[in-house]
């Protein structure tokens, strides 16, 4: 099931872990991107708290936390290479694996569509 933020990260939720990225919308918004740092492996994350940082050629942007939990891995494919997330922003280029705390506080987020009439 896909879950959005109004910030514009995207979750994949799998039982009680979110996969985190950014959202096809924000990465056309950000433009070419040329630098992204990762939260650490074992970092406690708070909702709306920073977790990330992308740079493109226009500017530096935070990626936030959509939930509170604990990352349990990153994609060390879009540090290594950050034009992943311009090429496959909602797939292959994903930011973090969070194991949450309370999973059912997910329900709260945007699902598609609510996501789509906000960038409308």
């Amino acid at each position: 099931m896909l879950k959005f933020t109004p910030e514009h990260e995207w979750l994949k939720l799998e039982g009680n872990v979110a996969t985190v990225g950014i959202t096809t919308h924000a990465a056309e918004q950000l433009g070419d991107l040329v630098f992204v740092e990762l939260p650490e492996v074992g970092a406690e994350l708070t909702k709306d708290g920073n977790a990330a940082t992308v740079e493109s050629v226009k500017a530096a942007s935070d990626v936030y936390a959509p939930l509170d939990g604990e990352v349990t891995e990153v994609n060390q494919a879009i540090v290594d290479d950050p034009s992943l997330v311009n090429s496959d922003p909602q797939g292959a280029a994903w930011f973090f694996k969070l194991k949450l705390k309370n999973p059912s506080d997910a329900d709260a987020l945007l699902d598609e569509s609510a996501y789509k009439d906000l960038i409308g």
